[in-house]
């Protein structure tokens, strides 16, 4: 039987200063996961050596793996640490900050070019004065109403950016969760008066083009979003756009 939960944590005390490793021990208790182990840490922040030290920072809310906030690397793995029992876990525990996003602190990051990519695809519906162009409210079959709940999922806990060889601080590419939001909004009956914009915006520098398939996305999204089909077919939409615009359609 377990008597110990060994922690290896990489830490960082603020956006511009070195990152450093610390070490720490806990007393083994069945059925916790690395935010209860964390908490349980924060009220005696002593490393392996004796040190007292500061509280390890990290994000957190539902404990549901519903908001997505508590993402960490946890063995070399993005993903939401409320999920992530302890007993499933190979010891040391490695925890290390979100990989591509900038730390602001210790486990805590900054998800902020995750929001920037949302609002550059406009992953949202317009409500005003919609409803004066149709009658009635906007019928969805069930066939499309199944595929959106998929996509609709997504927390933006960042995983799958994470993951994602092609995203980070050197590149522009928005990353596959705001491209599969535009997937799930342009498919929806409201969602597509803006359908062309948004293909016109993932057409730029930065967008669809940038993605390099190596499926790191799907194989790390802790809701098993289809974030590769959805990509697939943003292709074949804006190559039907592409031609739009070539011969005057668009």
């Amino acid at each position: 039987m377990k008597e110990w939960i060994h922690l290896r944590i990489r830490r960082q005390d603020g956006p511009e200063t070195p990152p450093y490793w610390q070490t720490f021990r806990l007393p083994y208790a069945p059925d916790q996961n690395v935010v209860s182990v964390l908490m349980c840490l924060r009220e005696n922040p002593m490393t392996t050596d004796g040190r007292q030290v500061e509280p390890v920072a990290w994000d957190h809310n539902c404990m549901e793996e519903v908001c997505g906030s508590c993402a960490m690397s946890i063995n070399g793995v993005p993903r939401p640490s409320c999920s992530a029992l302890i007993d499933d876990l190979e010891q040391p525990i490695v925890l290390e900050p979100l990989p591509k996003f900038p730390v602001v602190r210790d486990l805590l990051v900054d998800r902020a070019r995750m929001d920037a990519g949302l609002r550059r695809v406009k992953a949202w519906i317009e409500i005003d004065g919609i409803w004066d162009i149709h009658e009635g409210a906007p019928r969805i079959s069930p066939a499309e109403w199944s595929a959106s709940y998929l996509y609709s999922r997504c927390m933006s806990c960042g995983c799958c950016m994470a993951a994602c060889p092609q995203f980070g601080p050197q590149s522009d590419f928005i990353g596959p969760a705001p491209l599969a939001q535009v997937r799930l909004m342009n498919a929806h009956p409201t969602g597509r008066y803006d359908k062309t914009e948004r293909l016109h915006r993932i057409m730029a520098s930065g967008g669809l083009s940038d993605c390099g398939n190596a499926q790191n996305c799907v194989r790390v999204c802790p809701k098993e979003i289809p974030l590769t089909t959805a990509i697939g077919e943003l292709g074949r939409q804006t190559t039907l756009q592409s031609l739009k615009d070539l011969f005057g359609q668009g």
